[in-house]
């Protein structure tokens, strides 16, 4: 048998093993840098609860089965599971379905398509309670483990303290039309095997749209049946490298929490007729190494899918694999998945505009080469952590122990007041189109004011949504303007 050649002259087959023998070798000789704790999937079989209720619009256990089914939507603003006493910390996620990107055009610039998300399509002005005597998921007592403001991502995780308590509850101030899916994991021995699916349309189409036999977490968990990783699935079609770095700000808040970043980058940029450099390619992904490890996360990236030249036209430039591979010896990182020699060898699984994986027999392949790719982590035990240090946990703390003072927004016939707010801010009134209807701004320099009262005198009657935005300040809510 003849092994099949790349375009720099190394047999396919030996450059496999090149990346297999490299991610094995880290992972035994780093120790520590990246070995995965593990944190169990305590919410798999158990029923979902909505507004005190056991859902019936499915079987109510499709929501916690840990796959993703576009068929399996509900309408939920008030929402909870038992995952029964035992866990100090939980690591919660969820995945709503909209647009199907992970993001709308306000948070992620995707060059070429506009993600207008409908209003709905994210959990957003949420708490996160628990109760530990609760027996439908609205009576008993409860505390408030975490509080939300705007949240422009649909799919996302938030870590808890859980101790003592046996059930989490979610209480949205406006429904989430689309929610898909929700997990809970132990992370009480600092579990960190979470993992963020960042990158395009093939991410967003392969780690999500696609409904597969078996995802990522069911492949690792059937090979380590202690694991469960926890997934959060952020691909946004169209979006370049440079659409990334610029909302680099949005990804650290929204996915910043997690110890792995899978990245899967380039395609947008390398697109025929783009005029993105390797170079600018190259800078972008320095930037998302750097945030990624500045906020504790381990940065893993893809070889980018081959194309299918007789659908698309074109191929993939050797010049951006030969940057990836670059970045990844430059920033000692673990190589990602070969996607692109496994598609090459495999056109069968490119859909018929030549670009993206087929429906579904390509995204299960993604999700399998993922897998094997960071099989090796999980070979191994993590060391004690030197006396002193949280270094294994501190990214999961860090984004979410703080607990937020949301701005208040009170509306009287046609007079509008804003307050709680601690900076200086820029409001807009929109309609449900997203046409502004209104801006001002709280906190000028003139009169230092970080309250204000307007009166809406030439904006009809309707109902409206407020977003108030600074520097840390991301907010949203619904008025009715009578």
């Amino acid at each position: 048998m003849v092994a099949k050649t790349m375009g720099c002259g190394m047999s396919m087959s030996k450059f496999t093993q090149m990346l297999w023998g490299a991610a094995l070798g880290c992972a035994v000789a780093c120790g520590s840098a990246f070995a995965i704790t593990a944190n169990p999937n305590v919410s798999m079989g158990k029923p979902l609860y909505v507004a005190g209720a056991v859902a019936n619009d499915l079987d109510p256990l499709v929501y916690t089965d840990g796959k993703l089914d576009s068929n399996q939507i509900t309408i939920v603003n008030d929402f909870a599971l038992n995952v029964g006493q035992g866990p100090s910390k939980l690591f919660i996620t969820w995945d709503t379905r909209g647009d199907e990107a992970w993001a709308s055009q306000d948070y992620v610039y995707a060059q070429g398509c506009l993600h207008n998300l409908a209003i709905g399509s994210t959990l957003q002005n949420f708490k996160i309670m628990t109760s530990a005597n609760s027996t439908n998921g609205v009576d008993g007592d409860w505390q408030i483990a975490a509080e939300i403001g705007e949240s422009g991502a649909a799919s996302r995780g938030i870590a808890i303290d859980f101790e003592g308590m046996s059930w989490f509850r979610i209480l949205a101030s406006t429904p989430a039309i689309y929610l898909e899916e929700v997990s809970a994991y132990d992370i009480s021995n600092g579990g960190d095997d979470t993992w963020f699916f960042m990158g395009t349309s093939i991410t967003q189409m392969g780690m999500k749209q696609y409904a597969v036999d078996s995802n990522f977490a069911q492949l690792i968990h059937a090979r380590f049946p202690s694991y469960y990783p926890a997934m959060i699935r952020g691909g946004v079609a169209c979006v370049t490298s440079q659409g990334v770095a610029d909302a680099l700000k949005y990804y650290a808040e929204y996915a910043g929490n997690v110890k792995y970043w899978a990245i899967e980058m380039g395609t947008n940029d390398a697109w025929v007729g783009n005029d993105y450099t390797v170079e600018q390619f190259t800078r972008n992904m320095q930037m998302i190494i750097d945030t990624a490890k500045a906020h504790g996360i381990t940065p893993i990236i893809a070889r980018m899918i081959a194309t299918n030249p007789v659908y698309s036209g074109w191929q993939v430039p050797q010049e951006f694999l030969d940057a990836i591979d670059k970045l990844v010896r430059d920033n000692n990182l673990i190589p990602g998945p070969d996607f692109y020699n496994y598609f090459l060898a495999h056109p069968e699984l490119i859909s018929e505009d030549g670009v993206h994986p087929a429906n579904p027999a390509g995204g299960a392949a993604m999700h399998r080469l993922w897998a094997e790719a960071v099989a090796p982590l999980y070979m191994n035990k993590k060391p004690e952590p030197v006396i002193g240090s949280n270094a294994g946990t501190i990214a999961l703390k860090k984004m979410h122990d703080v607990k937020m003072v949301l701005p208040k927004v009170t509306v009287d016939g046609r007079s509008i007041s804003i307050s709680r707010v601690n900076e200086p801010v820029n409001i807009s009134i929109v309609d449900l189109t997203g046409h502004i209807v209104w801006k001002g701004r709280i906190g000028n320099p003139a009169d230092g004011s970080l309250e204000s009262s307007n009166l809406l005198s030439e904006v009809p009657a309707g109902n409206y949504i407020v977003k108030i935005r600074g520097a840390t300040t991301s907010y949203k809510t619904r008025i009715s303007i009578r």
